[in-house]
């Protein structure tokens, strides 16, 4: 879950496992201090900033964040860490989507091609091994080597490819699909999930994006009720769960009190939570 899990605990009686924590990509100065917070399992959500571009990062003008990162991901004590490189890349409110909210397309730097690389560049350096491995997939990429060592992260490391069902503008060239760098690069396949008054979830979408990736496991990063009490919501996200038996993970956003996702206003919701949810996982002693 996203905000504070022992607040959480006591509304729902979840012993939650998952932290997640949104951070600018590049900012290295903060990654300790930031990761250190997160725990027992970490889901580190990577924005990438205004300042660079998906194709920067595919060419390896950040590699010393992606460094330091795969440094982080390697000391990490525990046996699981999440990474969820440019959430919801496909909307134009993120930096790094192709498109924007009138349906033009942005600059080719932001191009879906971009996209794809830059994500697969994360993945191969923070997975790490010898250079002369890292350099050959990056190769096969047509993407520049690194010529340095790293520690080996996986299995550990788990890296999340998370767009939104529908894309936003949802024309054909912004759909998810145009952003999947390849099953070599993705250990999960992941969906955000809102539920929105007069609007609701677009639980097609997120089927059809589980249909759409049958060897990999699939999440919901981001799963929440927009502002009003909705236990019908919970209920369906208990029934999806159940059956699609290659759910790894859901993370409620958010915890973090006053928000328009608190279960604190929504009565109904925070008790379908408790009976529905909670059971899922690994409940509070």
């Amino acid at each position: 879950m996203h905000g504070n899990a022992g607040r959480f605990a006591a509304q729902t009686g979840q012993q939650s496992q998952i932290h997640h924590t949104f951070m600018t990509y590049g900012n290295g100065a903060s990654l300790h201090q930031i990761v250190s917070t997160m725990g027992p399992v970490p889901l580190l959500a990577l924005n990438m900033p205004s300042s660079t571009t998906p194709q920067a990062i595919a060419l390896g003008k950040t590699d010393e964040f992606l460094f330091q990162l795969n440094s982080t991901v390697a000391s990490w004590p525990g046996d699981r860490f999440y990474v969820r490189p440019f959430p919801e890349m496909n909307a134009y409110w993120v930096p790094s989507c192709a498109y924007n909210q009138n349906g033009t397309l942005r600059a080719a730097a932001y191009s879906t091609r971009w996209n794809r690389l830059a994500f697969a560049r994360i993945a191969v350096i923070l997975r790490g091994g010898a250079h002369d491995v890292v350099d050959a997939k990056l190769a096969r990429l047509g993407l520049p080597p690194i010529a340095a060592d790293l520690p080996v992260t996986t299995p550990k490391l788990r890296v999340v490819w998370n767009p939104q069902g529908f894309g936003a503008p949802d024309v054909p060239g912004n759909a998810a699909q145009a952003y999947y760098p390849g099953d070599a690069y993705v250990d999960v396949v992941g969906d955000d999930l809102y539920d929105i008054a007069g609007h609701g979830a677009t639980w097609t979408a997120a089927a059809a994006l589980y249909k759409a990736h049958p060897g990999k496991p699939f999440a919901f990063p981001e799963w929440g009720i927009w502002g009003f009490d909705d236990p019908s919501f919970v209920r369906s996200m208990a029934t999806f769960v159940e059956q699609h038996g290659r759910v790894e993970f859901i993370a409620y956003f958010s915890g973090k009190a006053g928000s328009v996702w608190d279960l604190a206003s929504k009565p109904a919701s925070r008790a379908a939570y408790r009976s529905l949810i909670t059971p899922l996982g690994i409940p509070a002693p």
